[in-house]
């Protein structure tokens, strides 16, 4: 059988010895099983089993669970299976169990291995408030302060401190971002940027986000650039 596992012994053994039945689950894929929310995820079964063994059943179940609903398993070629899980499954350590028969169906075996479930932590929603470019009117070559709020949505708006936020440049009449500034978020999710005024455009502070944070992009400010001939 195209599955069976190869067993080792003396090459002058008869074919009348009696096999050493072996069952294994020997490999779980993925392990922990990840599920997004929305999603499945696909984990396969690798067993392996010696030349007395003619079927192989596999179940999978949560740790102490009694009363679930048996999972579907999809019977792959070679000993292997394949099992969906989605969000609705529950979390934690699940339990497979793989079961040998021989040729007359008579159970030979059975062997468990434990495995996890974990559903992906969907990310926070981010937002930058307040953000403003100081002074709107300015002199060219003078200094453009930025400043705003990074918060996070937690049973309510609070701010994060210990990320960085970019501030872009788009000049008048241009399509283009143009990166002009970085800050660090302070206590309260504050954060405060500078750089030299050239032309007149708009600004917007973006938060690229991470593993748990979603990004942001703030609103935009506009600053008007005045040369040394201009009037008020």
């Amino acid at each position: 059988m195209g599955g069976a596992m190869l067993m080792s012994g003396a090459s002058t053994a008869s074919a009348a010895t009696k096999v050493d039945t072996q069952l294994k689950i020997r490999d779980i894929d993925p392990n922990p099983v990840v599920v997004e929310p929305g999603s499945e995820t696909t984990a396969y079964f690798d067993i392996g089993a010696s030349s007395d063994v003619k079927k192989v059943e596999l179940s999978v179940a949560p740790e102490g669970a009694r009363t679930l609903r048996a999972k579907d398993v999809k019977d792959l070629e070679g000993w292997r299976f394949a099992v969906g899980f989605t969000e609705g499954d529950p979390q934690g350590k699940w339990q497979a169990t793989a079961v040998a028969f021989d040729s007359a169906g008579k159970q030979i075996a059975t062997d468990t291995a434990f495995f996890s479930v974990e559903l992906e932590k969907s990310k926070s929603e981010t937002r930058i408030s307040r953000f403003s470019a100081d002074p709107y009117k300015i002199r060219k070559g003078r200094t453009i302060e930025f400043s705003g709020r990074l918060q996070v949505d937690d049973d309510g708006w609070e701010g994060v401190r210990g990320e960085k936020v970019n501030v872009y440049f788009r000049a008048n009449g241009s399509s283009g971002w143009k990166w002009v500034a970085s800050a660090k978020t302070k206590w309260g999710g504050k954060f405060y940027a500078e750089t030299r005024a050239y032309k007149s455009g708009t600004f917007r502070a973006v938060f690229d986000g991470n593993d748990e944070l979603d990004g942001a992009k703030s609103r935009t400010d506009s600053v008007r650039v005045y040369g040394s001939w201009w009037r008020r």
